[in-house]
């Protein structure tokens, strides 16, 4: 379903560069600087000029996921009066982590609307930090209903999980991160650069493509999702946002790529700033969790695993020379739908 084009969307502002760098201030000391890590085969000889694969490790997050990053952005701006009332959120999971984990080190209280269905390490993570958990049905809009009444019956603040600038900026500070520490390791910026990211909502490719563009122009920004929850590539073909309603969406393993749209403020920012969208299916899915497990030695959640599965299924699309970068958006996945999702793999590869 296409959603009617909303002319306000043509004048959102877009996240800069300098709120991004601002937002890396804030998170000093909160969000870890996650390492990139070499994946895959090197170049035969150095001077072939085939790219180095890198990962970057966000599912190594305190949290277990990148989401810490927006989350602890937004709360951390909030004034003495509004973090007197409390914050409401809405999220599948690795969202409602970061503003229950966010929250705690602020001292205030967290109310977080999530769908029955979210995943239980999710769950017991967010109660784990003190955060108040309302259920609610699968549909991604039933969850924002439900946190705009709660906001508005409390007069607590919203913390959106995507679709907010204060989360764009603050997911953004991975792709400073990615492009500092390929300078660090002396990988020259006249060297071409391929980002792949996953796509949920939009917040983190928004913020990435934001960052990365901003201190390389030249770089390619790619956005990844499940060929069932491809509603992302749906909306950048048509130029207007698209909706995926949760009958579809939930067909797929990777539960943080359930949103059922595209934000109108995220969608602003991909549509002038991102390159492209690969989809993935299932099954690349899954060789990709145990390609992490067994090449990188790290635990990939579905969602998370997303860029790698589209690294192995549509490299001969990528560009040939340089680095290209994956991001593991996250690793929090129940134990045993791990081990099954493995086991699957081990027949599929």
């Amino acid at each position: 379903m296409t959603l009617p084009h909303d002319p306000s969307a043509d004048a959102i502002e877009l996240v800069t560069l300098a709120d991004v760098q601002a937002a890396a201030d804030r998170l000093r000391g909160v969000a870890l600087r996650t390492p990139l890590l070499a994946f895959g085969p090197p170049p035969v000889r150095p001077d072939s000029g085939a790219p180095q694969a890198w990962l970057k490790a966000e599912n190594l997050q305190p949290i277990g996921a990148f989401k810490i990053r927006g989350a602890y952005n937004a709360l951390s701006q909030l004034s003495l009066v509004q973090r007197a009332a409390g914050v409401v959120s809405h999220s599948s999971g690795n969202h409602a982590q970061g503003v229950a984990r966010s929250a705690r080190l602020l001292g205030i209280r967290a109310v977080i609307v999530m769908p029955s269905d979210a995943p239980a390490i999710k769950v017991a993570g967010v109660r784990a930090d003190g955060a108040e958990i309302d259920f609610v049905g699968p549909d991604n809009e039933e969850r924002i209903a439900r946190a705009d009444e709660l906001a508005e019956r409390h007069g607590m603040a919203l913390v959106p999980s995507f679709d907010d600038a204060r989360i764009v900026a603050g997911q953004g500070t991975i792709g400073l991160e990615i492009v500092s520490q390929l300078r660090e390791m002396g990988v020259a910026d006249e060297e071409p650069l391929t980002v792949l990211v996953p796509i949920g909502g939009g917040g983190l490719s928004a913020g990435v493509c934001v960052a990365v563009k901003g201190l390389r122009p030249d770089a390619t920004v790619i956005g990844v999702e499940p060929e069932l929850a491809a509603d992302a590539a749906d909306s950048m073909r048509q130029g207007s946002i698209v909706r995926w309603g949760p009958e579809l969406t939930g067909r797929t393993i990777a539960d943080g790529m359930r949103t059922s749209a595209l934000g109108r403020i995220t969608f602003a920012h991909l549509r002038q700033l991102l390159d492209g969208v690969l989809a993935v299916s299932e099954d690349d899915i899954k060789v990709a969790m145990l390609e992490a497990a067994t090449r990188a030695r790290i635990v990939a959640e579905p969602s998370g695993a997303t860029p790698i599965a589209a690294w192995l299924r549509h490299r001969a699309e990528l560009p040939a020379r340089g680095s290209l970068v994956m991001i593991v958006s996250g690793g929090n996945v129940d134990p045993d739908l791990y081990r099954h999702l493995l086991e699957e793999a081990a027949t599929l590869a």
